[in-house]
């Protein structure tokens, strides 16, 4: 249940701040930090390489995917090795502080990629949420949906 709330409130919070708000409210450092993070994560994906994921999420992190959702302990295992990633392009970033050690950062993913059987959808918006602890910024909550143009 505690898994559960948790999951709609981190999606209620990702959703609001990636249509209500705009602007930036972080400062160009972090901003740029927070995106040098995500593209790492994205290269991680393509490497398949767990060790990023390992070391740059929290314990209670999940993704969100058309997959479904997965734990840490899961992506660590299988996930960040379960797709083969030709390429991708990430832009549009936008972040929004929530407070001084939470972000949530909206982008454009298109990607050529697919898992098994199943081809990713081209154009994706995600929102990923990053926390921080111990003065380092984590990944906490990941989501990605399908877009058409924009």
């Amino acid at each position: 249940m505690k898994k559960t709330i948790l999951t709609l409130t981190l999606c209620s919070i990702s959703l609001i701040a990636s249509f209500g708000q705009t602007k930036s409210l972080a400062g160009d450092n972090l901003k740029e930090q927070i995106i040098a993070l995500e593209k790492e994560a994205w290269k991680a994906w393509q490497d398949k390489n767990p060790s990023w994921f390992q070391n740059n999420a929290t314990d209670e992190c999940l993704w969100v995917t058309q997959a479904g959702v997965s734990n840490k302990a899961a992506w660590v295992k299988t996930g960040a090795s379960a797709c083969d990633v030709k390429s991708y392009t990430l832009d549009n970033f936008q972040l929004v502080m929530l407070d001084k050690n939470a972000i949530v950062i909206t982008y454009t993913a298109v990607v050529d990629a697919s898992c098994g059987n199943f081809r990713l959808p081209n154009k994706m918006r995600t929102s990923v949420n990053y926390v921080k602890r111990n003065g380092k910024w984590l990944e906490a909550f990941y989501m990605e949906m399908p877009v058409g143009d924009e």
